[in-house]
């Protein structure tokens, strides 16, 4: 069984920056495919940024590139999402998420990110 946890949402203004994190729980937390997800009120939940088991293979959402940067810390079993000049259209509750073959997925209970002056 997974767990996550996510951590590091808040209020913050428009051109500021939040930090969030994932902590798993899970054994073998390095041969799990790591992602970040996002849902707005009213909205679908969209991707936000993945990263594949050894910390590369990178993607960003177009809206994001350039000002969110995730990364993975394997021996603490935390991913990161670091969020610089943030816009009200970020304000969203952010998920994380594992997955792996034959593992299926295993999501987070999100974390609220409200970006407003």
């Amino acid at each position: 069984q997974v767990q996550l946890v996510e951590s590091g949402g808040g209020l913050v203004q428009p051109g500021g920056s939040l930090r969030l994190s994932c902590a798993a729980s899970v054994f073998a937390f390095s041969t799990y495919a790591m992602s970040w997800y996002r849902q707005a009120p009213g909205k679908e939940r969209e991707l936000v940024a993945y990263m594949s088991t050894g910390g590369g293979g990178l993607l960003y959402a177009d809206s994001v590139k350039g000002r969110f940067t995730m990364s993975r810390d394997n021996a603490k079993n935390t991913v990161y999402l670091e969020m610089n000049s943030l816009k009200s259209e970020d304000t969203a509750v952010y998920y994380c998420k594992a997955w792996r073959p034959r593992s299926g997925d295993y999501w987070g209970q999100g974390t609220q990110v409200t970006v407003s002056s």
